[in-house]
């Protein structure tokens, strides 16, 4: 178990009330809480001991980077909503606070593959965001701690920022497209598509004016972005980008940013995940 303390809704009290919880299941488990909040080194080690299961209690990049490590053939993960937006956890099981989906998934949970994309070397399991949408992740976090003023900075460059270069792209090798911004979702994440689905859904957002750039912004990463009006979407395997600059990018939550010509792919098998069951309603308890 990695939890970073320092995280979201993660606490000091979190490493004890963890442990309650897995001597509760009948579960030996060793608990790693680093209270520096830098648990990139600690989650190599967890991952090094070739556990069962490693549980992570952390925000977005962290679980993202755990299933990374991971791979298919290493130890199964079980990604807890430790973060703000908590898109792998939330996929994965639902609108629950941690302790409930821990509990039910040593109860319940069963093993599965997910599938996901890979770019650069980077993977993710649920979604991508390309383009000047995501330079609106940074100003989301300096808002998260509180810091306005720099919410405010960021949001008035991403404004700035938009519209200098629209993305070009491919799917699937057919005819060049332009778009302010693509999102890519993957099949435990999407609403659409069957989750055996495999392949990425890629929609191309096209927007008018800094306004709906940054209400395209909010509902990307805030509420969900099929809910824009300027958006269409279809399955794919392959997308290819290329921009005039470094495009803007958010991997599961995480900000990154990519080659001005990059490509994206889907994986079959990105990491073994402790899911609930298929049938579990979201509001069942243990």
């Amino acid at each position: 178990m990695v939890a970073n303390i320092a995280s979201g809704s993660v606490g000091p009290g979190a490493p004890d009330q963890l442990a309650r919880l897995f001597a509760e299941c009948g579960v030996s488990a060793h608990v790693w809480a680093p209270p520096d909040g830098d648990i990139t080194e600690c989650l190599r080690k967890a991952v090094d001991a070739a556990p069962d299961l490693l549980v992570i209690l952390a925000g977005d990049g962290t679980a993202r980077a755990a299933a990374e490590l991971c791979g298919p053939d290493g130890p199964m993960i079980a990604p807890l909503p430790g973060g703000t937006m908590n898109m792998l956890p939330h996929a994965v099981y639902g609108q629950r606070p941690w302790p409930e989906a821990l509990k039910l998934a040593l109860q319940t949970g069963e093993e599965r593959v997910l599938g996901g994309g890979e770019v650069e070397g980077r993977r993710f399991l649920c979604g991508a965001i390309l383009g000047s949408p995501a330079l609106l992740a940074p100003a989301r976090e300096a808002l998260r701690h509180g810091r306005g003023r720099l919410a405010l900075r960021r949001t008035r460059l991403a404004l700035r920022r938009a519209f200098t270069g629209r993305l070009r792209y491919t799917l699937d090798g057919g005819e060049r497209e332009k778009a302010e911004a693509l999102v890519l979702m993957c099949p435990i994440a999407s609403k659409t598509v069957p989750s055996e689905t495999q392949g990425l859904e890629a929609a191309a957002l096209n927007v008018r004016g800094a306004g709906q750039v940054l209400r395209l912004g909010l509902n990307a990463l805030v509420r969900g972005w099929r809910q824009d009006p300027s958006v269409e979407d279809q399955i794919c395997q392959i997308v290819r980008v290329w921009s005039a600059r470094g495009i803007p990018a958010v991997l599961d939550g995480e900000s990154v940013r990519l080659r001005s010509l990059t490509e994206i792919r889907f994986e079959p098998a990105v990491a073994r995940v402790l899911t609930l069951p298929m049938a579990l309603p979201p509001g069942a308890a243990a």
